[in-house]
């Protein structure tokens, strides 16, 4: 075995390279020759040939109107979904807003002021006092007219709020009509 690789190795005149050629040229092509021909002998067979749309639009079952209403939900679905992301955002700004350090001061302050405003009325209603007290008042808060009027011998109370969108009236017995 070893003889043959050396024997192998050994440098080959230009003729003996030349000589191999043609014969692996001459065994080679047909070889690749009856290889086809082995190939392209083979059995064949045949079917009926089916053809049917890939296309959702057409599947059986599935006819071309309900893909047109699936695609339609589909991009109704994402138009809502935008609007409401919207909506969301527009109402997560306007919290914001709402509730900065300076609005809650703002209504802090408004909140105090009512209460007072509202402290002082009710004590001008239920003043105890002889001749001097007064028996009506009337204040103007952001458009609505509140008036109060004291009934001297019944001490029954009127209070009458009138807003933009109407009139409410509420009576107030006299102090001597409370049993406690």
């Amino acid at each position: 075995m070893k003889q043959r690789i050396e024997s192998w190795m050994t440098l080959k005149t230009k003729s003996q390279i030349q000589n191999s050629y043609d014969v692996l040229k001459y065994i080679s092509i047909p070889f690749v020759v009856g290889l086809l021909v082995i190939f392209t002998i083979s059995t064949t067979s045949a079917s009926e040939m089916g053809w049917g749309f890939k296309s959702p639009a057409f599947h059986y079952g599935n006819g071309y109107s309900n893909h047109v209403l699936s695609v339609e939900q589909l991009q109704h679905n994402r138009k809502e979904d935008r609007k409401e992301q919207m909506r969301s955002e527009a109402a997560r700004l306007e919290r914001e807003l709402e509730n900065t350090t300076l609005n809650k001061f703002i209504k802090n302050v408004e909140s105090r002021i009512y209460a007072t405003l509202s402290k002082q009325m009710v004590d001008a209603m239920f003043a105890e006092c002889s001749t001097s007290c007064a028996t009506s008042g009337t204040a103007e808060i952001e458009g609505s007219e509140i008036t109060w009027s004291k009934d001297p011998t019944t001490g029954e109370i009127t209070l009458t709020i009138v807003s933009d969108d109407g009139t409410t009236t509420i009576t107030i017995p006299g102090a001597g009509e409370f049993n406690f």
